[in-house]
């Protein structure tokens, strides 16, 4: 039986009065581009901190390539790597010095081919011998990736890894991820760029107050809780009321379930005398997903 890449059985997390953790159960698949999603406060930083080892959960088990990260912590750990939100950096080491230390933490020597390929493929090769304090915060965030892949590790989690990153960054970033992914390893990704999890992710989990509140695939997702929005712009307001769920700045927008209810839409809005100026027909969206979960 495959072992899940990571596998999680009841956690549950409290600081004081605060369930930052409730009863969460959960398994990424070996290979998995994963989403892990949720509002500020939801669960996911202390979810993550508990994989890695960072917090103890006070009830429930985590594993890691099988591994549980309490009683078998050193190889769990071994398993994962992490990219924190904050920018945490030693400030007197130069980048491949940095590195290079973070390899030694895992009894890993001689590595620096490993390096080299990783700053190429983050544009850090200009700055291996720059010291980490110079380095600009879009520069930061790329060496702690880099860090968090210097063991070669089967699992990567990315906590909100594009935050205050520039353009060009985060699409040379993803480029490298989908690689590491398509290479066999398992990814989980936080954001609150929503367009980032649905383009990205094949499978995610959302997280409200500490518990898992939607799981499935992002396309049974999108349709199960998504819907098309037919947009319209009127020469004059309607007399008749259509069922618009939002009115602003002249347009309609209505709530379809499928393509083909646009056409009785349109009928509708000839008959009760609209003529229209403008007409936007838009997709279901990960957004509009996130937003009905978490209002539920």
């Amino acid at each position: 039986m495959t072992v899940p890449a990571i596998e999680v059985r009841g956690a549950c997390k409290r600081y004081g009065d605060l369930r930052a953790l409730d009863g969460v159960d959960l398994d990424v698949e070996g290979g998995e581009f994963f989403g892990l999603l949720g509002p500020n406060g939801a669960g996911k930083t202390t979810l993550i901190s508990a994989l890695a080892g960072l917090v103890r959960a006070d009830a429930g088990s985590l594993k890691v390539m099988g591994h549980d990260v309490v009683s078998d912590y050193r190889n769990a750990r071994r398993q994962l790597g992490v990219v924190p939100q904050e920018l945490v950096f030693d400030p007197f080491f130069t980048v491949r010095e940095a590195l290079r230390i973070q390899s030694g933490y895992f009894g890993i020597r001689r590595n620096d081919d490993w390096i080299d390929e990783i700053l190429g493929h983050l544009d850090l090769t200009a700055k291996a011998d720059t010291n980490m304090r110079s380095l600009s915060g879009g520069m930061k965030r790329r060496v702690l990736v880099a860090q968090a892949l210097v063991h070669r590790p089967p699992v990567i989690v990315l906590d909100e890894p594009t935050a205050g990153v520039d353009v060009e960054l985060r699409q040379g970033l993803w480029q490298f991820v989908r690689r590491l992914n398509r290479d066999g390893h398992t990814v989980i990704l936080t954001t609150h760029y929503l367009e980032e999890a649905e383009t990205l992710c094949t499978r995610i989990a959302m997280l409200k107050s500490g518990r898992v509140v939607a799981l499935d695939t992002t396309e049974n997702l999108l349709a199960r809780f998504a819907t098309h929005t037919l947009r319209v712009r009127l020469a004059s307001p309607l007399a008749a009321d259509l069922g618009a769920v939002r009115q602003e700045r002249g347009w309609l927008e209505f709530a379809l379930e499928r393509y083909d209810e646009v056409e009785g839409m349109l009928r509708r809005l000839r008959e009760a005398g609209g003529e229209i100026v403008e007409m936007q027909l838009g997709e279901p969206d990960l957004e509009t997903v996130f937003v009905g979960v978490m209002r539920a």
